[in-house]
């Protein structure tokens, strides 16, 4: 039996965590000392922490929304992935933790997988969006909770200790009463008008007001897909009291992903956009696939990209999760919302500022099941990090050319026995549903001025995985002379 009690198996070698840390420092050496005022920040790689004295105070903690366009702004980007395994959420769980509340972000990026189970009727038929609608209730309890505004609907599942509620209600009308913002105007084109534009022609994608109307910055039918983003603004009261705001929420079968940001921050928001790839039965349904956000944030491109890739652990799986990497890459594009022929306009996902790709990536150690037991055993996990497939295929070129991960030094996140911290396979009850443990669960990044502060798990018996955290800084252009707004 290999169980050792893996809710400490986070525990990692201070030795490497300090070298990690330090290259860290290195490669922000350069920023450093241009304003000695910022307070401390954390960067850890587990659950031992080291403390520097690192200019990276979030944005909007000082209390200041806009700046000369000269100069550069800083955000703490919160993102975990996590596979549920197919289960609902019931009203009990906590998502405190594992979103860090504690260490309060400006984003928070959350993906799911297998929100729902991966049957015939959810990916032929219609996919069920209650599952959905349980987990905003829960991400908005846990950011919300100073300041804890419930959802409503006509009816309601009550929770038997009266903790929580959750609305009985469609996703499209959860996201509406959990945004600040219209969606429509989030998703609209905010640049200067040609006037503007002779003093700032490089500002957003340099494209005219002008040339955009509603009919334009909208591809999705908001009215008749409960599945879409929704149109509208939550009720006063209700806005008033939030500290953070929905953003985007979009579900595909059993992926999910939703962004969150402070309320200051989101009126700097513009050109949202989404795109969906399915990857699953046949090429292309939607068990298996990635769900792609794309924004402005001030002057600077983001893109969230949450995917389930295909599973198995067969010899030569990992060639066909490459092969979704690069189908997802090439057939994703997004909607012109400016009526532009700038080349600057983005229509892919690498011509984003900044990207991070989390998921269940299904990339597995490509060792033995005895093999890898005898590992974990010893907490060998530099030998385990040797023989991670997604490490062989980076290193080797095949995927993800390009992309950052930090070093991992937590233990692999799947597979679990349910409710236990012992691995599928490890009892004679569980040895039919035995898998070669692995770190499925990932986040990547692309882009310039992005450094991560920390890469974790986090410990929940939840599913068969165990959620996947991290957290950025990073660098964001700001607007000229404050936000444009219609």
């Amino acid at each position: 039996m290999i169980g050792v009690g893996f809710s400490g198996m986070t525990l990692m070698n201070q030795d490497r965590t300090n070298q990690q840390a330090s290259s860290l420092i290195g490669k922000i050496l350069s920023v450093k000392g241009r304003n000695q005022s910022n307070k401390e920040v954390e960067v850890s790689f587990g659950p031992s922490e080291v403390q520097y004295d690192l200019p990276l105070q979030p944005l909007l903690s000082r209390g200041e929304s806009t700046k000369a366009a000269s100069e550069n702004l800083s955000v703490r980007v919160f993102v975990a992935t996590w596979n549920v395994g197919g289960k609902s959420p019931d009203s009990k769980l906590n998502l405190d933790d594992i979103l860090q509340v504690r260490e309060e972000s400006d984003i928070y990026v959350l993906g799911f997988q297998e929100i729902v189970p991966l049957n015939a009727g959810n990916v032929l038929v219609i996919e069920d969006n209650e599952p959905a609608v349980k987990w905003l209730a829960l991400i908005n309890q846990s950011l919300n909770k100073a300041n804890y505004v419930p959802l409503r609907g006509p009816k309601s599942i009550a929770s038997p200790d009266g903790s929580l509620v959750f609305p009985k209600t469609s996703l499209r009308k959860a996201s509406k009463a959990l945004r600040t913002e219209n969606k429509r105007r989030l998703k609209s084109c905010n640049c200067p008008t040609h006037l503007e534009r002779k003093n700032s022609k490089e500002f957003c994608f340099g494209c005219p007001q002008s040339q955009t109307n509603e009919n334009d910055i909208s591809s999705e039918d908001d009215e008749y897909s409960s599945s879409n983003f929704s149109v509208g603004t939550v009720p006063t009261p209700a806005a008033n009291s939030m500290k953070y705001s929905l953003v985007a929420s979009k579900q595909m079968v059993g992926i999910f992903l939703t962004v969150w940001m402070r309320k200051e921050l989101v009126q700097h928001v513009s050109h949202m956009r989404i795109s969906c790839v399915g990857r699953g039965i046949l090429g292309c349904l939607g068990n298996k696939g990635c769900i792609s956000v794309s924004m402005l944030v001030h002057k600077t491109s983001f893109c969230f990209l949450c995917s389930h890739l295909a599973s198995g652990e067969k010899e030569g799986d990992e060639l066909r999760r490459n092969s979704d990497v690069i189908e997802i890459l090439r057939n994703t594009q997004f909607p012109r919302i400016c009526k532009s022929s700038s080349s600057r306009v983005i229509e892919r996902i690498l011509d984003h500022d900044r990207v991070i790709w989390l998921g269940d990536l299904n990339y597995r150690i490509a060792l033995s099941y005895s093999d890898t037991a005898k590992l974990l055993k010893e907490k060998a996990w530099d030998a385990l990090y040797n023989n991670d497939q997604l490490k062989i295929e980076r290193e080797a070129g095949r995927v993800f050319k390009g992309w950052k991960e930090g070093k991992i030094y937590f233990a692999p996140t799947y597979k679990y026995s349910l409710n236990s911290d012992i691995y599928a396979g490890e009892t004679v009850e569980t040895k039919s549903k035995r898998r070669t443990p692995a770190w499925c669960d990932r986040i990547l990044w692309r882009g310039s001025d992005m450094y991560q502060l920390s890469y974790e798990r986090k410990e929940s018996r939840f599913s068969d995985h165990r959620p996947v955290c991290s957290r950025f800084w990073v660098n964001v252009e700001a607007m000229e002379d404050g936000p444009k707004r219609r």
